[in-house]
């Protein structure tokens, strides 16, 4: 599964709006952002850097004013890591990631959970980022962009979901990028504060895997942040797999 997953990353960095490959890496840039995850790079399975290779990757950041930064998953490039701490790349976090297939998914009984919508207008993605900033505890500022990629993930193939707050706007939502290899990867679920509780990140969980499985995927993945989240995705059916290594450049002093 590491090889498929970081076979996936691979396909899906190629689809930002800025690419750049280079000695068996792929750079994905998103220009209206400096934001480090929404600019990164990820390694070819099986890549064997050198130190010119690595240099190069790290010069493709720095002529963009950017942390130089990778994601991928260790065992699918077993000499990538190694090569990055020689050049100074140091561990951000490791995080475990989790697999499901149409064969553990678990919906919840009809009526049982919130009901999950697919947003529709400006307002509603515009809500929905607002919302998802607010869960992460302002690790990102809702913005216009925010917003409109959220639409482009579900133009582009992919989907998004959220359940309202019944006193206006949105209560939680979260986001599945378009398959790719045969899986697909959910992300940036997340809920308000003041509704959590409530089987939201369930609910847009379970309704997200369910749409990927129902255009052909394989399989869907996701990363958790906490013991507690961990047992919301795998009460969905999530099933632990692998892990994801992140790798970041300090800045010289």
């Amino acid at each position: 599964m590491d090889i498929q997953v970081q076979s996936f990353a691979v396909t899906n960095l190629r689809r930002r709006p800025v690419v750049v490959e280079t000695g068996g890496f792929v750079a994905g840039f998103t220009p209206d952002t400096d934001n480090p995850y929404m600019n990164y790079a990820t390694p070819l399975p099986g890549a064997e850097p050198t130190e010119q290779d690595v240099a190069a990757l790290i010069g493709i950041f720095r002529e963009r004013h950017l942390l130089p930064r990778l994601e991928f998953a260790p065992q699918a490039a077993p000499a990538v890591a190694p090569a990055l701490r020689a050049a100074g790349f140091a561990t951000e976090a490791v995080h475990e990631y989790l697999i499901c297939t149409p064969r553990t998914l678990l919906l919840p009984p009809s009526g049982a959970s919130p009901h999950v919508e697919n947003p529709v207008t400006d307002e509603e993605f515009t809500e929905l980022d607002a919302a998802l900033a607010e869960a992460f505890g302002g690790v990102f500022d809702p913005s216009p962009q925010g917003a409109a990629r959220l639409r482009r993930t579900q133009q582009s193939g992919g989907a998004v979901r959220f359940v309202r707050d019944p006193r206006g706007g949105v209560a939680g939502g979260a986001s599945c990028s378009p398959p790719a290899e045969n899986t697909a990867e959910l992300t940036g679920v997340g809920t308000r504060p003041a509704h959590r509780g409530r089987g939201i990140a369930s609910a847009v969980t379970a309704s997200l895997t369910e749409a990927m499985f129902a255009q052909g995927a394989g399989s869907v993945w996701l990363e958790y942040s906490g013991e507690g989240s961990r047992r919301v995705y795998e009460r969905v059916g999530y099933r632990p797999q692998g892990t994801r290594l992140y790798l970041s450049l300090p800045p010289t002093k």
